[in-house]
């Protein structure tokens, strides 16, 4: 004989057990995004610096101060 209390107990652990997993998974999911968005912020940020630097200068655009003053981006 088949207790179908027993069977609707089981059936419930197991859609907790799920429910659990998938908010996990959704939480998980929610923090790469965040990331991914912090190194999408980062990379414009730097090809708006590297835009406006310019390209690598090998003389100083001021001739009275020194070139080891000047920030050179790579």
């Amino acid at each position: 004989m088949v207790n179908h209390d027993d069977d609707a107990y089981k059936l419930e652990q197991l859609l907790e057990s799920l429910i659990k997993m998938v908010g996990k998974a959704n939480h998980n999911v929610d923090s790469l995004q965040k990331r991914v968005s912090q190194l999408e912020s980062i990379i414009k940020e730097q090809q708006f610096e590297h835009r406006e630097t310019g390209p690598i200068r090998i003389y100083s655009r001021h001739p009275h101060k020194s070139t080891e003053n000047i920030p050179v981006h790579v």
